[in-house]
């Protein structure tokens, strides 16, 4: 069988990079193309000295050369190339918050501008396999969910999609720093973030859109519950810890056994007895959700890795499908602790 040539663009940041370093390990891709305008003309080695790859960073991906492309821009500057990319023939995995919410009336209120191409929403399916396997499947453009939105969906579609929220529903999320990404910001500098915990978007963040869109759709009537948000940065690397809060409309017996249902066969997200810890999560491809209660009040706890199950692992698992392979192909990795 031939191998899938594929490029990623925006090769040099945090997603780039763990796209790369998995689909280098992807025993059915040939990595054909690497992009990156602040690398233009440079070595491969120069970004990935650890991996065997030979080639020097091109500015722009060349769509005819390859069948796949993963996007790792910048929000906009990959919508405004991805016509191209079709006409060419590509099939486009996207990481960006480009295409990731159907109503493009919702991106002036989010993303402080309309959407550059709005005619390509019809034909984006939201790369978060646990909902959307078989669109994906079909899919020409996959738009990966953002990292807390990924930890909140899988925490909370089981007990939506059962009808058994009973409430309002508060997340408590907390991020490490990479999810800010690689260019340098003084809300990431090391003596803003060290020894520090930090709320921020408490008007709304931008992945809240995504969450109520998709409670939506596996809602019995079609509505989300009503979501309160709240994000906060940790003075940690990588991770996504979201704890969920809200009134459950059965038993705790009822609760166990709607997750359970949900998840069983899905190979990456995994109902576990105790309350997970990011590190479990880490570099690997897991979102680990766990159903507990206090006084009365449930309350479920999903962690994840936001580079891998958060971004570039949730996109290599979506072209796995979108490819017809092994869904857990270049991506079984064992946790690791500590």
């Amino acid at each position: 069988m031939a191998k899938i040539r594929a490029a990623v663009a925006g090769a040099s940041g945090y997603a780039g990079m763990t796209a790369v370093s998995l689909l280098a390990a992807h025993p059915q891709v040939e990595l054909a193309q690497l992009t990156s305008r602040s690398q233009a003309g440079r070595s491969y080695q120069h970004i990935f000295p650890l991996l065997d790859l030979d080639g020097v960073f091109a500015a722009e991906v060349d769509p005819a050369q390859v069948d796949v492309i993963f996007s790792c821009l910048p929000h906009n500057a990959g919508a405004t190339r991805t016509a191209a990319w079709f006409a060419a023939g590509a099939r486009v995995i996207d990481m960006s918050a480009d295409y990731r919410l159907k109503d493009a009336a919702q991106y002036p209120r989010w993303y402080r501008q309309d959407h550059p191409a709005p005619e390509l929403l019809g034909r984006a399916v939201l790369g978060l396999p646990e909902l959307h396997a078989d669109e994906i499947a079909k899919a020409q453009l996959v738009a990966v969910p953002g990292c807390y939105s990924t930890a909140s969906i899988l925490a909370l579609a089981p007990a939506v999609h059962a009808g058994l929220v009973a409430s309002d529903v508060v997340v408590d999320a907390k991020s490490g720093v990479s999810g800010a990404g690689r260019s340098p910001c003084l809300g990431s500098h090391f003596a803003e973030v060290d020894e520090a915990v930090t709320a921020y978007a408490l008007g709304g963040h931008r992945h809240l859109p995504e969450l109520v869109q998709e409670l939506s759709g596996v809602a019995p009537d079609g509505r989300a519950p009503r979501i309160t948000f709240v994000p906060h940065l940790v003075p940690m690397v990588r991770g996504i810890l979201a704890t969920c809060y809200f009134d459950a409309a059965g038993s705790p017996d009822q609760l166990a056994e709607a997750y359970r249902e949900f998840y069983a066969g899905q190979p990456f997200t995994k109902v576990v007895a105790q309350t997970p810890s990011t590190k479990l999560a880490g570099r690997t491809n897991l979102c680990l959700v766990n159903v507990g209660a206090q006084d009365g009040k449930t309350v479920v706890t999903a962690a994840l890795d936001n580079l891998v199950k958060g971004a570039s692992g949730q996109g290599v698992e979506c072209f796995n499908i979108a490819f017809g392979l092994d869904r857990t192909a270049g991506l079984e990795m064992p946790p690791q602790w500590p």
